[in-house]
């Protein structure tokens, strides 16, 4: 009875529950009946009859609630609707009005991970644009895109956070976070959180070159700002879709949900090589020992915890896809838009858009880690950490390797592989077909073993964030 009576104020907020009561009284008056005229049958028609009713509002209730407010989400159907009992007409129909009300949470994920999209794909045109036409103002359509994302994003969550808190019902209340007297999903405080850091660097970054002039360098305060913000977002993006997964059943809404979580968590891959890309991006500096330490420094983590989260079967493999798709995607457009530099010195004249590079074959380890996770048992966490940074680093190796041969190969001088495309102030020498960092003050020994222990650390920190992802409801 209590486990019942907590689940009708859960699902139907607090209105089953009271109906619940009457109900039982109205059986035990009727018990009572039964007993003091011995007619068993005048109880069980009344029971019947009663039944009947309860069983025809439960279906309407139950099927409008599941399509409007994502009862499926709970396992619920319309005959284990039957154990939670509602109320009369009355005092169901504002609970109606209620559930026609336009799916907050749902709206809000769509408009966060069209913002995630935008900035990751705003970004990559943004280096785009600074090695193609230079910093010509701060007022460039990749500068606009992200900031539009970055306000798309800050108020579609601030209006969810409002909502809840003013106009949201117990059980809403209950599966968000509370700060400062607000209410809102923990995705939701991840965005604004990242949209105040975007719309600040704004002035910050065009305070920045009017001090120092260009950048050198990608890295620089400002960019960093604006990176941890376009994170922010994508991360709190990658919350709501795992949350969404998390509430789902074991049915098509479940793969659904598990396949939005996975794209979101390409997506922030997506973002994490696009940072790590100035030592850690093309094909010269694939047998230095930089290489393998920087991406076994950066991916394990997100990569080992997105394939603990996930539900799909290779939710790995799909992260790496989705990663790879976006990267290819801005590669084969953005080569073809015209544009010329506009900033002296010119040492490459370039008449397109400079392409980003060709994305790295993260698929390889991650179909490894996707196997490992999967035969592995749980609750043996740090011995399954070695040996995902062992498979981590040993997929780098072997994929990246003598792909390297071919990325530097005439073979791959075409719109398909985007091979040696530089900017227009790269002066054009053999640098451009040789491998960087060959003498490198750290040798390969090592480097190596540098790898493989940073691999191990972030495959366990990985696998520890994974396990409190698959926790994550609210």
């Amino acid at each position: 009875m209590g486990r019942l009576r907590s689940a009708a104020r859960e699902l139907l907020g607090g209105v089953s529950a009271e109906l619940w009561d009457g109900r039982s009284k109205k059986a035990i008056r009727l018990t009572r009946r039964a007993s003091e005229t011995g007619s068993a049958t005048d109880c069980s028609e009344h029971q019947a009859d009663s039944d009947s009713q309860l069983w025809r509002a439960t279906r309407v209730v139950t099927e409008r609630v599941r399509i409007l407010n994502g009862l499926d989400n709970h396992g619920l159907d319309a005959d284990d609707a039957m154990t939670v009992s509602i109320g009369p007409t009355t005092t169901a129909a504002p609970r109606l009005r209620a559930a026609t009300r336009v799916d907050a949470v749902g709206f809000t994920l769509g408009a966060v991970m069209l913002s995630s999209v935008l900035i990751v794909t705003g970004l990559i045109w943004d280096i785009s644009w600074h090695r193609t036409v230079g910093r010509d103002t701060f007022w460039t359509v990749p500068h606009l895109q992200e900031q539009f994302a970055a306000a798309l994003a800050g108020l579609s969550c601030g209006w969810l956070v409002l909502r809840t808190t003013f106009a949201g019902s117990h059980a809403e209340k209950a599966a968000t976070v509370g700060f400062w007297g607000f209410r809102g999903p923990l995705g939701a405080w991840v965005c604004i959180w990242g949209t105040l850091l975007m719309i600040t660097s704004a002035p910050f970054d065009d305070w920045w070159h009017n001090a120092y002039g260009l950048d050198v360098k990608i890295v620089s305060p400002p960019h960093m700002v604006l990176a941890l913000g376009m994170l922010a977002i994508q991360l709190g993006a990658l919350l709501f879709a795992l949350s969404a997964q998390n509430r789902s059943d074991d049915g098509a809404a479940a793969r659904s949900a598990g396949f939005v979580f996975a794209v979101a968590g390409g997506i922030v891959v997506t973002m994490v090589c696009t940072l790590i890309e100035e030592n850690a991006g093309v094909a010269n500096q694939m047998h230095s020992p930089l290489f393998y330490m920087v991406t076994a420094g950066a991916l394990p983590a997100f990569l080992v915890a997105l394939g603990r989260a996930g539900r799909l079967r290779w939710p790995t493999v799909t992260t790496a896809l989705v990663y790879s798709g976006i990267q290819l995607a801005m590669l084969w457009i953005l080569e073809l838009v015209p544009a010329t530099p506009k900033l002296a010195p010119i040492y490459n004249p370039v008449t397109h858009m400079v392409p980003p590079f060709f994305p790295l074959l993260i698929v390889v380890p991650a179909a490894a880690i996707d196997l490992l996770l999967r035969r592995w048992q749980r609750g043996h966490d740090w011995t399954l950490a070695v040996g995902l940074g062992l498979a981590f680093v040993g997929c780098m190796i072997a994929a990246h390797w003598f792909w390297a041969e071919f990325m530097l190969s005439p073979a791959a001088r075409n719109a398909v592989f985007g091979a040696d495309h530089w900017g227009y102030m790269n002066a054009p020498g053999p640098w451009q077909h040789r491998y960087w960092h060959e003498d490198d003050h750290i040798p390969w020994g090592r480097g190596l073993a540098i790898a493989l222990g940073l691999a191990v650390a972030t495959s366990r920190v990985g696998l520890w964030c994974g396990n409190g992802m698959r926790r994550l409801v609210r």
